[in-house]
C-alpha cells in the first residue's frame, strides 16, 4: 500500500472559516471497512495519516490501521498526541530531565533554546498537598502552608519551567486535580491549530489520564519517559490493540451510584482480561450516563488494565461542554467535525469489535472494593461476613462479633497505660490506651480513654474516611449525594466516630462552590468532612498522620485497621503504612461508614448508629433519593462557576504569586539541594552509543512473585529514618519531620535510587526480611537493596530482576524504571508486564524479557542465587526474538531456557541501543 496523504485531505467550513482536515469519509470511499472500525481505531488512523512522513510514520503503519485485526497483533502503531498532561510528582522529574538535556546541549556548544516542547504541555500541581490538618475550618489553610514549606524548591523549578519553556503551562497548587481540570477545562474534543482541525488527543504522566475518554478524547497514561519523548516530538509506538466492546444495557436503579457501576465494571473487565487492550463503550445504557458518569468509568481504566475506555462523542458530550462553559464556537467545531468525519455516535453503528462484554446496569448493587486491590468487589451486604473471612485467611485471627466484644469492654481488659510522647507528634497527657485483647488467634481490640470519651477500636475499625480522588470528586451526583447523606445524618442526631480521621478533597473549586450553594457543605463540615486541599491527598498516600493515640493503639495491639475512601487505588501501604485494609467506595458510603466506624457491618441491615434517644438509625434513613440528588444538581451547579474558577486557573494563590523562581535559559543546579539534582543520564554523553553486548555473570537483585506493582518498586509515600533514603537525608542535615515523601523527592535521583524496591511490604525471595532487602552474593550478606546494588556496581556486576505475572501494574511511575536502571539492572525476566512499565523499562535502556508460556522462575527451579548469562543480544535484536538464558548454580550445575524479547518495534530496539529514549533524542539533536 502506497499512501498519498494529500488524497485524504479535505476542508471543513466552520463559522466562516475553512480548516484542513484528514477526511475519514474520503478514506472510507477507498477503504469501506473503515465504517465498521471502532471509533478509537479511526482516531489512531487519522493521527497517523496527518503525521505521515514516510519515516517515523510510514506506509506500513497506515496499512496496519486500515486493515486492523480484531485479534490484535504485534504490528507497530505510531501515535503523536496533540498535547501532554503532567502532574507534579511525575512532572518534576520530567522537567529535571528536559532541563538536564538542555544543560548538556549547552555544555556541548548547542543552542539550548531549541530543547523545547514540540507540543503544548499542561502541568497541574496536585500531588503534593497532604492531610496534616483535618476536621476544622483552618485545615485547608494550614495544609497549604505546610505544602509550600515542604515543596518550595520543587515549585521554584516548575515556576522556572513555566517561563523558560515555550508551550509549557503550570496550574499552581490549590486549583484542582489534573484529571478533573482536564475534563472540565483543558480538553477540547477537537483541536484547531495551524489551520488544521483534528481530534484532541494526549498522553499524561499519570495512569488515570483515560478519565478524559469520558468526554470523547483519546488519551492514556504513559510513563514520564514516553511523555517526555512525545513532548520532544517523537511518536509513541505500541502494538496494535484489540478493542473490546463494553456494552452497557439499561439504567442505574434507585440508590445505585456511578461508583457502584465502576466497581462492577472493574471487577468484570479485570476478570475478563483487557491488559493492553482498548475498551470502547456502546449500548443503550450510554443514553442515561452523563459525562461525569462516563468519566468515572474511564478513570479506572488502569484498574481494569486496559489502555483506554473510550466513550464516543455524542449529544451528552456537547451538553457537558456547554455546562462547563466551553466556548460555543468550540462546541460547534466539535459537533461539525465529528458529524462530518465518522466520529459522531448515533447509537446505530455496526461496529467490529474484538469481543464484547455486556453489563446490565439495572442489576447493580451497592459495593465496595478491597482490601488491597481495586478489582476485588464486595457487595455492601456481604462485607461483614467477608471481613471475617479476610481476617482469618490473611491474618490468622478468628472474628469475634461486636456483641461479644461488648463483654470484654465491660470486664475491663488488661489495662496497660501508655502516656508516652511520640517522636514526631505529642500524644495528649489525658489519653489512655488499654489493650483489651491481643490473643494471637482472635480479633484484637483496644480501649481508648480521651478527655470525657471512652471507646474501643478493634480489627476492622475505620480510622480514616476520605472523600478523595478525581474518580468521584468530578461527579456532582455523588458529591452532592454525600452532602445529602451528611444533612440527613445531622438531622437524625448521629455523628462520625471519634477515632475516624475524615477529609474532603474536591477535584476543583467548582465542587466547593456547588456544595456551598446547595447548603450541604456545612453539613459535611458538621461531620468533620472539611475541605483539606484541592489535590489527590489520601488516594495517593498523602493521607497525613493518624492521631498519635490511634497510631499507638494500632502498634501496641497490632490492630488490622481499615480505611474507606472514594479513590481508585488501595494497594498495600499506599493509603497509610499503618492501615492494612483499604476499601474503595462512593463518597456517599464514605460518609456512612465514617458514622458506623467499622467495616465489619452489613449496612443494608445493621444500624449505623443510635440517636440521642437510643433509637437505631439505618442507612436507608439517611440515603437520598435520585430525585433529591437531581434537584440538588440542577439548583446548585452553574455554568458561571466554571467561568469564574477557570478564568484564574493559571494565576495561583498568594503563596504562588510571591514564590521566587530562577530565570534564564539554563537551570541553576544547586549542589546542596535535596529536592532537585541534575540527573546523571546525560552528563558527558557520547555522540554515538556503545554496541549492545550479551549479559554475562549477572546476579539476581530481586526475585519477586506475581502482581508486583510500581508502588512496590518505587513507593510514593513516606519513609522512615532507618531507610536508605532516610539515612541519606539525615546525612544532609534534614530532620525527620521534613522528609516529605518519595513522590515529592522525585527530582533527586539520590533519594529515588535508595527508594527503589523499598516498599515496606515488598517480598524478595532471596531475603529473609520483608521490605527492601536482598542478599549480596557470593558473601550471602543480607543488605538493603541500595547498598547491595552499590557493592555490585563496584565489581561491574550486571543485575537481573526475576518476577511473576503483571509485573509493574499500577501507576505509570517512571522512577520504577529509572531507579532500576540507576541501580545497575540490565534486564527483567517476568511472566507478564503491565503495558506502561514495560514501555518505561525500554525507555530507560532496561531489557524486558518474558518467560515462555508455562514457565517461570519457580518452575525452572531458579532460586535467585545463580549467576545469570543472557546470550543472543549482540548478534542483533528484533521484536519478539528468543534469547538464551543460562543460570549457573552454586554447585556449578546449569539450567538453560529461552525467553522472549519484549521489544515491540524497531524503534524500541534503537532506544535500547542508546541506553534509553531520551538519550536517543539528545543524540539526534547533537547530530544536527
Amino acid at each position: 500500500m502506497k499512501i498519498n496523504k494529500d488524497s485524504f485531505k479535505s476542508a471543513l467550513s466552520v463559522q466562516n472559516r475553512k480548516l484542513n482536515i484528514i477526511s475519514l469519509e474520503k478514506v472510507a470511499e477507498t477503504y469501506p471497512r473503515i465504517r465498521q472500525l471502532p471509533f478509537s481505531i479511526r482516531i489512531l488512523l487519522e493521527n497517523a495519516l496527518r503525521n505521515f512522513d514516510g519515516f517515523l510514520i510510514n506506509d506500513e503503519h497506515i496499512e496496519n490501521l486500515i486493515q486492523w485485526d480484531p485479534k490484535g497483533s504485534d504490528a507497530s502503531v505510531p501515535f503523536k498526541p496533540a498535547r501532554v498532561l503532567m502532574q507534579d510528582f511525575t512532572g518534576v522529574p520530567a522537567v529535571v530531565d528536559i532541563a538536564a538535556i538542555r544543560s548538556e546541549a549547552i555544555r556541548k556548544g548547542k543552542d539550548g533554546s531549541k530543547i523545547n516542547p514540540k507540543v503544548p504541555v499542561d502541568l497541574v500541581i496536585d500531588h503534593s498537598v497532604q492531610v496534616d490538618f483535618f476536621g476544622t475550618d483552618y485545615a485547608y489553610r494550614k495544609n497549604v502552608e505546610y505544602e509550600y514549606k515542604r515543596n518550595s524548591e520543587r515549585y521554584e523549578l516548575l515556576k522556572w519551567a513555566q517561563n523558560a519553556f515555550d508551550d509549557f503551562t503550570v496550574v499552581p497548587p490549590g486549583m484542582g486535580i489534573c484529571h478533573q481540570v482536564n475534563l472540565e477545562y483543558l480538553a477540547k474534543g477537537v483541536v484547531e491549530r495551524d489551520g488544521w482541525a483534528y481530534p484532541d488527543t494526549l498522553v499524561g504522566t499519570d495512569s488515570h489520564t483515560p478519565m478524559v475518554n469520558g468526554i470523547g478524547v483519546v488519551g492514556w497514561g504513559a510513563g514520564g519517559i514516553e511523555a517526555e519523548a512525545a513532548l520532544l516530538g517523537q511518536p509513541i509506538y505500541f502494538s496494535m490493540p484489540k478493542v473490546i466492546g463494553l456494552q452497557l444495557k439499561g439504567k442505574l436503579p434507585e440508590g445505585i451510584t456511578a461508583t457502584d457501576m465502576v466497581l462492577e465494571i472493574t471487577n468484570r473487565l479485570r476478570k475478563y482480561g483487557v491488559v493492553g487492550d482498548f475498551v470502547e463503550v456502546f449500548g443503550d445504557g450510554l443514553d442515561y450516563l452523563s459525562v461525569p458518569d462516563r468519566a468515572t468509568i474511564a478513570n479506572m481504566s488502569p484498574e481494569f488494565g486496559c489502555t483506554i475506555t473510550y466513550f464516543p462523542i455524542d449529544d451528552q458530550t456537547l451538553r457537558y461542554m456547554v455546562k462547563t462553559n466551553r466556548d460555543q464556537a468550540q462546541v460547534d467545531l466539535v459537533e461539525q467535525y465529528c458529524k462530518n468525519n465518522l466520529l459522531w455516535r448515533t447509537g446505530d453503528e455496526k461496529m467490529e469489535y474484538s469481543d464484547v462484554v455486556t453489563v446490565d446496569l439495572s442489576t447493580l448493587e451497592p459495593s465496595v472494593a478491597g482490601p488491597k486491590r481495586p478489582q476485588d468487589k464486595i457487595r455492601v451486604k456481604d462485607l461483614k461476613v467477608q471481613f471475617g473471612s479476610l481476617l482469618k485467611d490473611i491474618h490468622g485471627r478468628d472474628y469475634v462479633p461486636l456483641e461479644e466484644r461488648e463483654t470484654w469492654y465491660g470486664e475491663g481488659g488488661s489495662g496497660t497505660r501508655f502516656n508516652q510522647r511520640l517522636k514526631d507528634r505529642k500524644m495528649a497527657e489525658d489519653v489512655e490506651v488499654k489493650v483489651e485483647n491481643k490473643n494471637g488467634d482472635a480479633l484484637h481490640s483496644v480501649r481508648i480513654s480521651q478527655e470525657n470519651q471512652e471507646y474501643a477500636i478493634s480489627d476492622g475499625s475505620i480510622v480514616m474516611a476520605a472523600i478523595t480522588s478525581c474518580t468521584n470528586t468530578s461527579n456532582p451526583s455523588v458529591m452532592l449525594g454525600a452532602g445529602l447523606v451528611a444533612k440527613k445524618a445531622i438531622e437524625k442526631g448521629i455523628d462520625v466516630k471519634p477515632w475516624v480521621k475524615t477529609s474532603l478533597a474536591p477535584g476543583s473549586k467548582v465542587v466547593t462552590n456547588y456544595l456551598k450553594r446547595s447548603g450541604l457543605l456545612q453539613h459535611l463540615e458538621a461531620l468533620k468532612f472539611h475541605v483539606v486541599g484541592y489535590g489527590c491527598t489520601t488516594c495517593i498516600g498523602n493521607s497525613g498522620p493518624l492521631a498519635p493515640h490511634i497510631e499507638k493503639a494500632i502498634d501496641e495491639c497490632d490492630l488490622v485497621a481499615a480505611s474507606v475512601l472514594s479513590g481508585n487505588r488501595n494497594f498495600e501501604a499506599r493509603i497509610h503504612p499503618k492501615i492494612q485494609m483499604n476499601f474503595l467506595t462512593s463518597p456517599m458510603l464514605v460518609v456512612a461508614y465514617a458514622i458506623a466506624g467499622r467495616v465489619d457491618i452489613n449496612l443494608m441491615e445493621d444500624p449505623l448508629a443510635q440517636d440521642a434517644n437510643g433509637r437505631d438509625v439505618f442507612l436507608k434513613d439517611i440515603w437520598p433519593t435520585q430525585e433529591e440528588i437531581q434537584n440538588a444538581i440542577e439548583s446548585a451547579t452553574t455554568k458561571e462557576d466554571y467561568a469564574k474558577e477557570y478564568s484564574v486557573i493559571f494565576d495561583g494563590e498568594e503563596q504562588w504569586q510571591n514564590l521566587p523562581a530562577p530565570t534564564g535559559l539554563d537551570y541553576e543546579w544547586k549542589d546542596n539541594s535535596t529536592y532537585i539534582k541534575e540527573i546523571p543520564f546525560f552528563k558527558d554523553i557520547s555522540v554515538t552509543p556503545e554496541p549492545l553486548r550479551n549479559i554475562q555473570k549477572a546476579r539476581v537483585l530481586m526475585n519477586l512473585g506475581d502482581s508486583v506493582t510500581t508502588d512496590h518498586i518505587s513507593p510514593a509515600g513516606s519513609f522512615s529514618e532507618d531507610s536508605a533514603a532516610g539515612q541519606y537525608l539525615k546525612s544532609k542535615g534534614i530532620e525527620r519531620a521534613m522528609f516529605n515523601s518519595y513522590g515529592s523527592r522525585r527530582g533527586n535521583h539520590e533519594v529515588m535510587m535508595r527508594g527503589t524496591f523499598a516498599n515496606v511490604y515488598i517480598k524478595n525471595k532471596i531475603a529473609t526480611k520483608q521490605g527492601g532487602y536482598t542478599t549480596y552474593f557470593p558473601e550471602n550478606e543480607e543488605l538493603n537493596v541500595y547498598d547491595a546494588a552499590m557493592k555490585y556496581m563496584k565489581t561491574d556486576t550486571p543485575l537481573i530482576v526475576l518476577a511473576g505475572s503483571e509485573y509493574g501494574s499500577g501507576s505509570s511511575r517512571d522512577w520504577a524504571a529509572k531507579g532500576a536502571s540507576l541501580l545497575g539492572v540490565k534486564a527483567v525476566i517476568a511472566s507478564s508486564y503491565e503495558r506502561i512499565h514495560r514501555s518505561n523499562l525500554v525507555g530507560m535502556g532496561v531489557l524486558p524479557l518474558k518467560f515462555k508460556q508455562g514457565e517461570d522462575a519457580d518452575k525452572l527451579g531458579l532460586s535467585g542465587k545463580e549467576h545469570i548469562a543472557i546470550s543472543g543480544i549482540e548478534e542483533g535484536l528484533k521484536p519478539g526474538k528468543e534469547l538464551t538464558v543460562t543460570a549457573t548454580k552454586e554447585d556449578g550445575s546449569e539450567t538453560t531456557f529461552k525467553v522472549i524479547t519484549r521489544l515491540d518495534s524497531a524503534i524500541e530496539i534503537e532506544y535500547l541501543k542508546h541506553g534509553g529514549i531520551l538519550q536517543y533524542v539528545l543524540r539526534q539533536f547533537l547530530e544536527v
